[in-house]
């Protein structure tokens, strides 16, 4: 008997292409949907940059516990189009988004530094000192 199955990788296209189509498309001009990462990695620090359009740096909140690092955020906009005293239109949408991931050191959450340019973050996460990993002598 074989154990072996085959990846089939549109098992994973259509509920993203489904997940996509799901969303208003003012809607997803306004609100984040997705928090998208980039992460590197030197011998001292990680460098996150995560892109969050149409967030304001008071509404990301961005946590350390260990090696665990989460991001949040929440977008509340509101426009209203008036014509003689009397409201025509109310596009009122808020959104929500979060991305939390794991890191192979623990961070160092004091030292870290959050800066927000153009919905773009970016974090510079110190890994914490003795924390490096070591190899164990298996006796």
């Amino acid at each position: 008997m074989n154990a072996l199955t085959r990846f089939d990788r549109s098992d994973d296209l259509f509920p993203e292409m489904f997940r996509r189509f799901a969303r208003s498309a003012p809607l997803a001009d306004v609100a984040p949907t997705d928090i998208r990462i980039d992460v590197t990695e030197n011998d001292k620090d990680y460098q996150v940059r995560a892109e969050i359009p149409g967030a304001k740096k008071e509404d990301i909140r961005v946590t350390v516990d260990g090696n665990f690092v989460s991001i949040s955020t929440e977008v509340k906009k509101e426009k209203e189009e008036k014509s003689g005293g009397r409201v025509l239109v109310r596009e009122t949408c808020y959104g929500s988004a979060s991305r939390g991931f794991s890191l192979a050191h623990e961070v160092d959450s004091k030292a870290v530094v959050a800066k927000l340019d153009d919905g773009i973050l970016k974090l510079t996460l110190p890994k914490l000192e003795g924390a490096a990993a070591r190899a164990i002598t298996v006796q």
